[in-house]
């Protein structure tokens, strides 16, 4: 159970004296797009104000600057610090309208009974606020985070240099470590979730093993990262990349053949005609629950308005457009009245595509006949393999981590024996 540091004195609420209220949202590109901002000020009669950095600068604001943001909306991954700093404050489910529409995969765990739990930090043990205050799986009327926007992880891989793999079979993360590929791999540059990444590539290519790949031990980060190393050190790989278009632009000039990915950049590179797949590998994914909390400085009208706000993106309109970025969202039927049939069987049902579709920009992104690699929906989440987790020894990975990502990464901290 984790309980919070005492929070401070909230702060007058961010609302203009006449007018509009203004909600400050904090998060990832993932989520804060044009697209959906337009369509909520539409509808809310609000203005909103998006600050959209990378997942490691986000995370740091939420939880040093809460009189920042009214809304954090980023991984359910990282709930575990802004609870603990006392950056948030519970939300009220019986506020948010179709709470009881929300899917079993943060409520339970998984979608169906026989999917994989998974390893690290399945979002259902962090989600509801117990009488003390503390986090855990326990259902109540009080939850830290409101489940949004999800998906399970992998890598891309471009077909003209990576011959095509098979679904749950012969695609593995071990491909993210082979010597096939020295020079043209690279890794998201995320502590939270390069380092997992890698660890699972390790692990497939028998070079370590892990007693759980979500919560590391210090013996296991050094191990880790001491691979990674020499491996750095004889250029193997070509970058670790920060944002979404460092991640397309490595791919489209062909600098890497195989990488972290996710979804929106596969997407991006395809309707580029670019031929990169999203493997589906026999180890399981990374999966990952995103969602929106609710600063625990925010009150009054603000307050008001961040609920109208949140039970907005339930409606349905804003999970279409994340489903059309490749997407999942914690409301699947209202997402599906927002989608036409053969969006619906795409995204959702894993289906060959009957046309062309678009995506959150109206431009094309999948072409008539393709498919999603790994299935439907259903399948994809029974296939879990580890969860982005932020592990107990959090802050020596991120110190490793640090000298693996710099300049030369061959000297930097290390733990004493």
């Amino acid at each position: 159970m984790v309980k919070p540091r005492e929070k401070s004195k909230p702060v007058a609420p961010n609302v203009r004296t006449a007018g509009k209220p203004v909600l400050r949202v904090l998060g990832t590109g993932v989520t804060l797009i044009e697209q959906v901002r337009e369509k909520a000020e539409e509808d809310l009669g609000i203005v909103l104000e998006y600050e959209a950095l990378d997942g490691v600068a986000a995370q740091a604001k939420g939880v040093m600057r809460p009189d920042c943001y009214d809304v954090y909306d980023q991984w359910f991954h990282s709930v575990e610090l802004l609870w603990l700093s006392g950056a948030i404050q519970p939300i009220d489910v019986s506020r948010i309208d179709l709470w009881n529409e929300v899917n079993t995969l943060a409520k339970e765990g998984r979608l169906t009974p026989e999917a994989r739990f998974g390893h690290g930090d399945n979002p259902v043990n962090r989600l509801y606020v117990h009488p003390g205050r503390g986090l855990g799986p326990s259902p109540n009327g009080k939850i830290s985070m409101l489940p949004g926007a999800h998906n399970v992880d992998s890598f891309g891989y471009n077909l003209e240099e990576v011959a095509a793999g098979v679904p749950y079979e012969t695609e593995s993360w071990g491909w993210l470590l082979d010597e096939r590929w020295r020079g043209k791999v690279a890794l998201v540059n995320d502590p939270a979730i390069g380092v997992i990444d890698a660890a699972l590539a390790a692990e497939a290519q028998g070079l370590m093993a892990f007693n759980d790949i979500g919560n590391m031990t210090l013996q296991e980060i050094d191990c880790l990262i001491d691979i990674l190393l020499e491996r750095k050190k004889t250029g193997y790989f070509k970058a670790f990349w920060n944002s979404f278009a460092e991640a397309d632009e490595l791919m489209a000039r062909r600098d890497v053949a195989i990488e972290s990915m996710w979804s929106p950049s596969v997407m991006r590179l395809k309707g580029r005609g670019i031929p990169v797949r999203y493997a589906a590998p026999k180890q399981g994914y990374r999966a990952w629950q995103g969602g929106m909390c609710i600063s625990s400085r925010t009150e009054g009208r603000t307050l008001e308005a961040v609920y109208e706000y949140l039970n907005w993106w339930m409606s349905g309109w804003a999970g279409a457009m994340m489903a059309r970025q490749g997407y999942y969202f914690s409301v699947p039927e209202r997402i599906r009245e927002h989608l036409s049939d053969d969006e619906w069987d795409y995204w959702y049902m894993g289906k060959v595509a009957a046309c062309d579709l678009p995506g959150p920009d109206g431009k094309v992104v999948v072409r008539a006949g393709e498919s999603r690699n790994g299935g439907s929906y259903w399948q994809r989440f029974a296939n879990i393999g580890v969860w982005n987790s932020i592990m107990d020894e959090h802050n020596y990975l991120v110190r490793r981590w640090q000298e693996l990502t710099a300049g030369n990464g061959t000297s930097g901290f290390r733990r004493k024996a």
